[in-house]
């Protein structure tokens, strides 16, 4: 029998704050700025909101293909687009391909076209079911985990490890090799497309992550090109948001210099995170239970294979500020499961049980211990209590003047008596 309790949250009070700098402050907008969740509203494919203008296109599309397809079925991602099958999913795919041609109907006609012969050529419907030998790189390199807030399943891009110049030469020695890994880099997003609904008012896009921490940007200027060119030729609109993580100051400034150049759709897509902001970003977009513990959440690889993780609460811990969780009404021989972990660290942590008895002695079940800025794991712990009382998590960001976000789960389970 498990029960849980409402925690209280008691935050200590703050010292008085330092004065800091112009070029201090100045930063930290910057910063803000560029964490801040872009404006894109993403599109639901629902004839209703379609203006006359791109209802008239959409046909024009149809009336195209009708005219210069074969009698061979035409179909894309499962989905019929012709004929006496296709449905409300086939406008889905057509208005994909329209609208990254600005709903010029000859160029999206004829980037359709392009890409189906692509997708036959390469096989693209059946990669899902290849054995590719990459096993090394899954939940590594690029690798499905979870979804954001809205539903959108979520595709992780690390490509750190390439550092490692035996890595390198293993996955992109010759030719050959290159041409397997663009291979599995298209069954990761076909496996990403599948979980997609494709129907108006639906999910029928992603959301990628990419972590630039250690990329070797020029050993994978040659893959990352075709990568970026399959995709932007045959999975058009597929993805909703492009977050950045962990990006270094060089990205930062070429951003801002490609700015003026990038449409507003393009630009609102993008969200851009500095190292060290990692968490606090990636919890606008996806709930903390579903981020992997790598960057700041509660999700080890294999969590989600049982199926819905237990949600988490979220918090936010400012500068110079101490938090304390108390979880009260626990009874004697009650086992109390919980996980914590803290955007960015570097503060202290610990833990203790409080007796309810008056004169009963305070456990300490965690030493208060400084977590460092590099950890990538969460607390867990586990705890059996001899004496009726509260569990109490103390949190304690007074030497630092960042505020970081934080999350936590907890349960209680009763013995059988």
């Amino acid at each position: 029998m498990s029960m849980e309790q409402s925690p209280i949250f008691r935050p200590e009070p703050s010292p008085k704050p330092t004065k800091r700098s112009l070029m201090s402050s100045l930063m930290e907008a910057g910063a803000t700025t560029l964490q801040r969740p872009s404006s894109f509203k993403e599109d639901s494919y629902l004839a209703s909101n379609l203006k006359p203008g791109e209802q008239r296109a959409l046909q024009e599309l149809k009336n195209l293909l009708s005219s210069s397809s074969s009698s061979k079925p035409l179909t894309m991602w499962g989905v019929p687009l012709l004929g006496p099958a296709a449905d409300e999913r086939a406008d889905v795919v057509l208005l994909k391909f329209l609208r990254a041609r600005d709903f010029n109907v000859a160029q999206a006609h004829a980037m359709l076209v392009r890409c189906v012969e692509w997708r036959e050529e390469f096989g693209a419907d059946g990669v899902v079911d290849e054995e590719l030998g990459f096993k090394e790189l899954e939940g590594v390199v690029a690798y499905l985990h979870g979804r954001d807030r809205a539903g959108h399943p979520v595709c992780y891009n690390a490509y750190g490890v390439f550092k490692d110049r035996e890595m390198y030469d293993r996955v992109f020695g010759d030719g050959e090799k290159l041409k397997r890994f663009l291979r599995w880099r298209v069954q990761v997003m076909e496996r990403g497309v599948r979980l997609l609904q494709l129907r108006p008012g639906g999910i029928n896009s992603i959301i990628q992550v990419t972590d630039l921490k250690d990329m070797p940007k020029r050993e994978l200027r040659v893959a990352s090109n075709q990568i970026l060119s399959l995709f932007q030729d045959n999975y058009p609109e597929m993805v909703a948001r492009k977050v950045f993580i962990n990006v270094p100051w060089y990205f930062t400034m070429l951003y801002a210099m490609v700015s003026p150049f990038l449409t507003e759709r393009t630009k609102s897509k993008f969200v851009i995170a500095k190292e060290g902001n990692v968490a606090e970003t990636l919890y606008k977009f996806i709930r903390p239970e579903f981020v992997p513990v790598r960057y700041g959440g509660l999700s080890r690889p294999g969590d989600l294979q049982d199926g819905p993780p237990k949600p988490a609460s979220e918090f936010t811990i400012k500068g110079g500020e101490k938090v304390n969780l108390e979880i009260d009404g626990i009874e004697a021989g009650a086992t109390i499961t919980w996980d914590i972990a803290v955007g960015g660290w570097d503060l202290d942590y610990g833990a203790e049980y409080v007796p309810r008895e008056e004169g009963s002695y305070t456990i300490q079940v965690e030493k208060t211990t400084r977590i460092p800025a590099s950890a990538e794991e969460p607390i867990h712990n586990v705890f059996t209590s001899k004496e009726a009382g509260k569990l109490v998590l103390s949190v304690d960001n007074t030497s630092s003047r960042r505020r970081k976000v934080a999350a936590y789960r907890y349960f209680v389970r009763k013995h059988a008596v």
